[in-house]
This record gives C-alpha cells, structure tokens and sequence, in this order.
C-alpha cells in the first residue's frame, strides 16, 4: 500500500474510515441544504440569519470546553461515540420531518442548530482523540491527514448531490437522507475489534482536571500559537457557507444546484489538500505559514474573480490552501499533546477553531450584506494573512528568527527534546533572503 494509504492497512481504521465517509457525506449535504433553506426559503437571502445559524451551532463549543475534553479523556471513547452520531442522526431526522412537512420556521432551524452545536460540542474532541486508539503511533499523522480527505471527499460529493436533490425533490428529504447515513458509522463503531484498539489511559476522577488541562496548554507556547492561528483563520476565514451562498446567489445569480457545486469546488482543493499532507510523515510550522499565506492570497484573487466559473476555478486552489492549513495544524496539536491529555487539549483546538463561528460569521454575513459578497471573502484574505503575521511574530520572538542575504532560503531549527522533530534544515529559492531560526521550544 502507498505512503499515503498506510493506515488503510489498520481493520479498525479501514471500517470507521467507510463509515465516516458516508455518514460524512450525509452531514454535508444536510449542511448545504441548512445554509439553502435559510438563504432562500425562511428568508429573502439574508446572508445575516444564515450567520446567526451558523454561529448558533458552532457557540457551544466554546462554551463548553470545561467538560467536552474531560469526557473525552475519562470515557470509553467508543461508546461515547456511538451516542453523540446516534443523537445527531435523530436530530436531523426531526429537522427534516419538519421541512417536509412544510411546518418548518427559522426559530426552529436555529433551534435545530444550538442543539447540533451542543452534540458535535462532545462529540468532536472525543472523534479527534479516538483516531489515536485505531492506529498506532506511527501512524497517526497519516491517519489524521486521511481523515481529512474522508472528510472533504464527503464535501466534495455531499454538496454537489445536495443541489440535485433540492432541486429535484425538495430540501426536506436531503435532511431525512443525513438521518439514514449514521447507520454507517454506527455500524462501523459497532464491529470494530476492540481487542485491536490502541488504548490510551484514562483519566481517573479528580480535582483541578479542567483548570490542568488549561495549565497544559497555557505552558506549550508551541501550541498556543497554533491556536492563535486557528482561531483567527476559523472566526473569519472559514465562512466558505457564506462566501459561495451569497456569491452564487447576489453576484452570480445561479440556484441551488450552482450553490452546490461552488461548495464542491472547495472541495476539490481540499481533498487534494489532504491527500498530499497524508504523504508527509510529520507536521512542520513552515507549512502553517506558508499554508496561511496561501489562503490569504487565493481568497483575495477569488474575491476579484468576475465570472463563476472563473469564481469556482480559484476556489479549488482555496480549499487546497486550507485544508493544508487545518491538517497541519490538528498534526501538530495532536502528536504534540501528551496521550493522557489528548482530549481536554483537542477539545479546546476544536473550541477555538469553531467557538469562533459566533464572532466572525455574523460578522462576515454583516459585511456580506452591507458592502457586498466580495468584500466578505477580502475579509477572509484578511485573516489568512494576519495568522501567517502571528506565526511569523512568535518565531521571530521565541526562535530567534533572523533574515540575512544568500542564496536560498533557510530555515533551522534545533530539537530541545519536546517531543517535536529533531534539527532539520529546508531551503526554498528566494531573491537572496535566508531565513535561520534556532528553537527555543517548536516544531519546524
């Protein structure tokens, strides 16, 4: 099996891997139906109730990190599972009995999307974590990065199947569809050998087990950077729902089938994304930054697009750069968490990559409606670039990062034993910059 497959190799990843795939599909279908429902059929394409959806569903991981990672660290990460995919394949179930049956309002979908919010709250730390227990060490990063590309291959598919079916049959059955596609990843969870699982220990009751976790990150600079990033790029840069709504609807005029197939253009990008970074044995912070770049100046290039299909074209190379941005960066957090702490510390990434929904995306929908679908994604570019600053800022500041004129550029970076890789040296042709950095505490 090629470098890039390797974890397919693992029974147990190989099963949740199907499994995810199509229960994965299924959410992002019901997701574009969600943002479609809302944009055109509860609203007159109010790109602002469609930020408040959003944020609505992606507020109660913020506020729920004291125990969303605790439990991901004291329970059986199995069975959690079992439980959080079977209630959100309930819910959307009854979301979609109540489009179909036309009875629908948007105090219900926003209803429908605090309580999605307050399931995927406990859920995402505990599926992050639990990818651990299916493959061993070796093997994680690769397995994070194919995780990814079952992710966006389900976007890539999901959205695009989405557009047929609201135009076809209507948005109510895409719902009803989501609800049937857990059965998947129900099964897979269901007949995974649990004699094979990598167990990981688990964290006995005690005091002191939220504020420890805080105290764990709070003492990993190389982490907490990372997070900055995150949370940047996640409160103002990964509003794709209302970037490619509002563009196919104001600026293109298309329906939901071109809506769907923006969606799946990122998709492409992303997948293809993942699938490169699955090659890579490790994370590196020189990807995060170069990542960061990329996004600021792919979203800048979209946004001055003057046709659709000119618009999709570029979107490809968006998803590319963000989902190269997403992988690396939940790499780094992952490998570089001590096991014991896994969940508590995934629980807050997934906290500070989502919580920032309810800041940015009503934000973003504000000057989607105020000034213009094109100047929402300039804000997106905005983003990419200032996380790329921090990044740069904290080298500079905790790798004594200096600029001096050769040939190349170069960038060191010496091991302290954290846990990270050990001296490495890259160069990439420039004008004659060389970039050095010798490392306090950091991944390369």
């Amino acid at each position: 099996m090629s470098a890039t497959f390797r974890s397919l190799s693992v029974f147990n990843y190989r099963l949740w891997f199907g499994g995810a795939l199509v229960s994965n599909t299924g959410t992002w279908m019901q997701s574009t139906a969600q943002d479609w429902v809302v944009l055109t059929q509860l609203t007159d394409h109010n790109a602002t109730a469609l930020g408040v959806t959003m944020a609505l569903q992606f507020l109660p991981p913020i506020l729920m990190i004291p125990i969303t990672g605790l439990i991901a660290d004291r329970y059986d990460r199995r069975r959690m599972l079992m439980l959080t995919q079977a209630t959100l394949g309930t819910l959307g179930l009854a979301l979609g009995l109540l489009v179909v049956t036309g009875v629908v309002q948007l105090w219900m979908v926003w209803g429908f999307a605090l309580l999605l919010g307050i399931v995927q709250a406990v859920d995402a730390p505990i599926r992050q974590s639990f990818v651990s227990e299916l493959v061993p060490p070796a093997q994680l990063s690769n397995a994070v990065s194919l995780n990814s590309a079952s992710f966006n291959g389900a976007r890539l598919i999901g959205p695009a199947v989405a557009g047929v079916l609201i135009a076809g049959v209507g948005s109510g059955w895409v719902f009803l569809i989501n609800a049937a596609s857990f059965a998947a990843v129900l099964a897979s969870l269901r007949f995974i050998r649990v004699s094979e699982l990598q167990f990981k220990p688990k964290v006995v009751r005690a005091k002191g087990q939220i504020r420890e976790g805080f105290r764990y990150v709070k003492g990993r600079p190389d982490l907490v950077v990372v997070f900055v990033m995150i949370f940047i790029i996640g409160t103002f840069g990964m509003n794709f729902p209302i970037f490619t709504s509002t563009m196919a609807t104001q600026a293109f005029g298309v329906g939901a089938d071109g809506f769907g197939l923006l969606t799946s253009a990122v998709a492409v990008g992303s997948l293809t994304g993942a699938l490169l970074s699955a090659r890579r044995e490790r994370p590196r912070m020189r990807i995060l930054v170069l990542a960061s770049i990329s996004f600021g100046v792919t979203c800048a290039v979209a946004a001055l697009m003057p046709t659709y299909w000119s618009f999709a074209a570029v979107l490809v190379a968006v998803g590319l750069s963000s989902i190269t941005l997403m992988t690396t960066a939940n790499g780094t957090v992952q490998l570089g968490a001590a096991p014991q702490m896994r969940g508590r510390v995934m629980a807050l990434y997934m906290a500070i990559f989502t919580g920032g929904t309810p800041i940015g995306a009503p934000i973003v929908g504000w000057v989607a409606n105020t000034f213009g679908p094109r100047e929402a994604i300039g804000v997106g570019s905005a983003a990419g670039f200032a996380a790329a600053a921090v990044a740069i800022a904290w080298l500079i500041r905790r790798q004594h990062l200096r600029l001096r004129h050769d040939a190349g550029l170069h960038f060191r970076v010496r091991h302290d034993g954290d846990g990270m890789p050990p001296t490495g040296r890259i160069e990439l042709p420039t004008q004659g910059a060389v970039l050095e950095a010798d490392a306090a505490h950091s991944t390369r």
